[in-house]
């Protein structure tokens, strides 16, 4: 790879588009294919953008998200390969693309050196020589496709027949990653799907071909090593290799916040990295044996990558994650959403987050999935979610309905951020009796949930100038709380130097590690399990919590112990490190969660 970073998926549009727009220069990154209707409409974009033909695949069409998907997928890397060959045909002038792409490289890379050498060449024979293989040794960026696991609506007939298991929302748009023509990755987030992991047996590409070569790999975004050994297995068995752990930040991250049960990133990643090596032979054996009731034989464990993402925002922290964890490689979401020509922000949440203070990230009970989310109080999703309860309405119209999962009230499953909802959960709210405290809890609960499937999409939608006169141009974004510290737009050479240490973004600002920063929002996040259960706190919890808290102060043990690990930061940097760990360890200490029990 030419990079040792990637771009996440970030939301549902805001990467929607990005391999065409970071591709060329190598730059992996990852689009959701959550939203078919998204994605049919940036093939239209496109199509006409580059004055190519257009046919529309239309919702009633025969398997027609899977059909979105392909020929989007397809489309993107049709565009990006020849946006690759173009570069790569250019001279090596001060202000082409092919200049351009070899200075976005890290100082280290093979690539950049061979590249430095040729300039230092005085003999222009051996000069055009290097030049020519350089070109050949270049490569571009990966188109990888994400599908939320657990998003996997049923789909049903007018009729009210269900189209089938194969059908459901989550198989549905894997068959369209697996019919296009991509040689890329599939990361399979927020836990385990066993019918979705049991359907890429359906296709050959996930499978070794006569050299060894997956066409189509799978990587899962985990986060804990135990998770991530038992789902590999699960699919070793069937004859699927994971290529790639991506270990993310259960708290520090964008988007969805998975928290683990006090598992903090340093003691997750050195666990990876002890059992690496011992987990590989594990899974190699059950994957061969599977490889071979289907008359597949390998001679030896295909790659398996593991990288990191969530929260980092210096060098010295990227370095050193991978130096000290023997990591792949490193992940770089919420910045990018600075970074106008790497993402999809419109030019009004952009002048938002700009100027934005930490206090503007939350975690929140926002999803209609249930699962805590990092949002962002000025978007202008939330402000139309106020409005709407200040009129008496709240809720949104339901129109996309990727999120539904709630059959409390109804025989097919509505979404928790529905007008529908939320309508008949209040008329239910004011039958309960509740004093008036308990009332407003249990109505701030019910009426935080946030459309995300509209909100999600608005801002490309708004960027591209494709809005449609009677959509909602509120846009909802997901960044995680390291983006506070980024206070300005950036471009992409900005961003690719600042990850690589050839200039400070962060300058003059005041930040704690990112390991101190994953800890306080475990800490922020216990405390606020604890109020939330104040009045039902049963044994069962109570243990859950102080397994939670211990967690955490061994993770504080560990911290304590890898600061003389830590070589590549100043004296000043590290007595702030060790000295916010006790600043945190004597809070958490004093944190009696059995005499909430008694109160």
């Amino acid at each position: 790879m030419s990079h040792t970073f990637h771009i996440p998926v970030l939301g549902l549009g805001f990467t929607v588009d990005t391999p065409l727009k970071v591709g060329r220069y190598g730059i992996s990154s990852v689009i959701s294919i959550v939203d078919d209707m998204l994605i049919e409409r940036m093939r239209k974009f496109y199509a006409k953008k580059n004055q190519e033909e257009y046919a529309a695949i239309d919702m009633k069409d025969e398997d027609h998200r899977a059909k979105r998907i392909c020929d989007y997928l397809n489309m993107v890397n049709r565009k990006l390969n020849e946006q690759f060959e173009q570069l790569k045909s250019q001279l090596f002038t001060a202000e082409s693309d092919l200049t351009r792409y070899f200075q976005l490289l890290p100082e280290t890379s093979f690539l950049k050196i061979k590249y430095n050498q040729m300039f230092l060449e005085a003999d222009q024979v051996e000069k055009d020589r290097i030049g020519v293989a350089l070109r050949q040794e270049m490569n571009k960026g990966a188109i990888d496709v994400n599908i939320m696991a657990k998003i996997d609506k049923t789909n049903f007939r007018p009729n009210g027949e269900t189209t089938g298991d194969d059908n459901s929302d989550a198989l549905a748009g894997l068959r369209g990653f697996a019919m296009s023509d991509l040689d890329s990755s599939i990361v399979l987030s927020a836990g385990m799907n066993p019918r979705l992991y049991g359907y890429l047996e359906s296709f050959a590409d996930f499978f070794p071909d006569q050299q060894e070569k997956l066409k189509k790999k799978v990587i899962l975004k985990v986060s804990d090593f135990r998770s991530a050994f038992i789902q590999a297995k699960f699919l070793a068995k069937k004859g699927i290799w994971v290529s790639e752990f991506r270990v993310e930040s259960g708290l520090n991250c964008g988007g969805h916040a998975f928290a683990t049960e006090g598992y903090l990133i340093g003691p997750i990643l050195e666990e990876f990295k002890t059992k690496r090596q011992d987990m590989i032979a594990d899974i190699y054996v059950i994957y061969e044996n599977a490889l071979l009731t289907k008359g597949i034989t390998i001679s030896n464990p295909p790659a398996m990558r593991i990288t990191v993402q969530g929260g980092i925002g210096t060098v010295e922290e990227n370095n050193f994650i991978l130096d000290h964890y023997q990591v792949d490689g490193t992940g770089w979401g919420s910045p990018f959403l600075l970074v106008p020509e790497a993402t999809n922000v419109d030019d009004e949440t952009l002048q938002n987050l700009v100027k934005s203070t930490a206090a503007d990230f939350y975690i929140s009970g926002s999803s209609p999935l249930g699962v805590p989310f990092n949002n962002y109080r000025l978007s202008s999703a939330e402000k139309l979610r106020v409005a709407r309860i200040e009129k008496g309405r709240p809720g949104s119209p339901c129109k996309k309905k990727y999120l539904v999962s709630n059959t409390e009230f109804t025989d097919k499953p509505i979404c928790l951020a529905s007008r529908e909802y939320q309508n008949l959960k209040l008329k239910q709210l004011e039958t309960l009796g509740l004093g008036a405290e308990d009332y407003q809890t249990q109505y701030t609960k019910i009426t935080e949930k946030l459309c995300l499937c509209e909100g999600l999409t608005a801002a490309t939608y708004i960027k591209d100038g494709i809005l449609n006169p009677k959509e909602d141009a509120a846009v909802a974004i997901c960044p995680g709380p390291n983006l506070a510290y980024f206070s300005r737009t950036f471009s992409l050479d900005e961003m690719v130097k600042h990850i690589y240490g050839k200039m400070n973004l962060l300058q003059g600002v005041t930040r704690s590690s990112f390991f101190v920063n994953e800890l306080n929002l475990y800490v922020d996040y216990l405390k606020n399990d604890i109020s939330n259960h104040l009045k039902t706190l049963d044994s069962k919890k109570i243990k859950q919590l102080e397994k939670f808290k211990e967690q955490l102060l061994i993770g504080i043990e560990y911290y304590k112990k890898l600061a003389g690990s830590i070589t590549n930061q100043t004296e000043q940097y590290l007595n702030k490190f060790t000295n916010e760990l006790h600043e945190i360890e004597a809070q958490l200490r004093l944190i009696a969660i059995q005499e909430y029990s008694e109160v």
